[in-house]
């Protein structure tokens, strides 16, 4: 689904994030982690074309899209939802979603989807987006980003300053949205337990490298802490 090939990626002249290897396969959930700083965000804006490339390949469902614009690679299914639960705040919740699903064939019933995986939202549907906490945003994100019909789904830390029970119901989501099939996760996110448990396998960034690599079972979590102590 997703390759990228000695990926080095950053801002005007200097380099945050050099020599990646990293792949996705179809209906797989793979981990990004590492300390503020360690070029995460930065990777995940080059893969999905927000930042170009300084070297390297990102290739998608067997197409070089290393020279495309983020618009063409939204369209041929990458979603991206970035760090900090971001939504138009002057809309509603509702508003926020048709936004996306108008002018598409199915969008009232990809909307219902999407309701259904995160039935909180239902009774928000007329509440403004910037009322809303910071874990009901970041679901209405999500449900964004889901109405595209993306193949692969890439989330920026999820989790971040969201209260355990809707980390709980996110982690959940994405799990079962991966096993359903049809969808592949890249999830950058510092929450260990989340991490480990949603993905199938990790790679921990450190100075914009990757410091460990492998699977999440067995002492996939020391191997883990130990990378990012170093």
């Amino acid at each position: 689904m997703l390759r990228v090939r000695d990926l080095t990626c950053g801002y005007g002249r200097s380099a945050v994030v050099h020599g990646i290897d990293l792949d996705v396969g179809a209906d797989e959930v793979v981990a990004v982690m590492g300390h503020n700083g360690a070029g995460k965000t930065t990777l995940l804006r080059a893969i999905v074309g927000l930042l170009p490339a300084m070297g390297g390949t990102v290739a998608f469902d067997g197409a070089d899209v290393t020279g495309r614009p983020a618009n063409k690679r939204v369209k041929a299914g990458m979603a991206y939802v970035p760090q900090g639960q971001q939504c138009f705040a002057h809309l509603t919740a509702g508003e926020n979603l048709r936004l996306v699903a108008d002018g598409r064939k199915r969008g009232k019933a990809l909307i219902d989807a999407q309701l259904d995986l995160f039935p909180a939202l239902r009774g928000l549907l007329g509440r403004q987006a910037g009322l809303l906490s910071g874990g009901q945003r970041q679901q209405l994100a999500i449900a964004r980003a889901l109405i595209t019909e993306p193949r692969l789904l890439i989330l920026d830390e999820p989790t971040e300053g969201i209260q355990p029970n809707v980390v709980a119901e996110i982690e959940a989501t994405v799990v079962d949205l991966a096993r359903r099939g049809g969808l592949s996760v890249l999830l950058v996110e510092q929450h260990l337990g989340f991490a480990l448990q949603a993905a199938s396998r990790y790679c921990v960034l450190r100075s914009g490298r990757i410091a460990s690599a492998g699977d999440t079972g067995g002492a996939a979590e020391a191997r883990v802490r130990e990378a990012m102590s170093i």
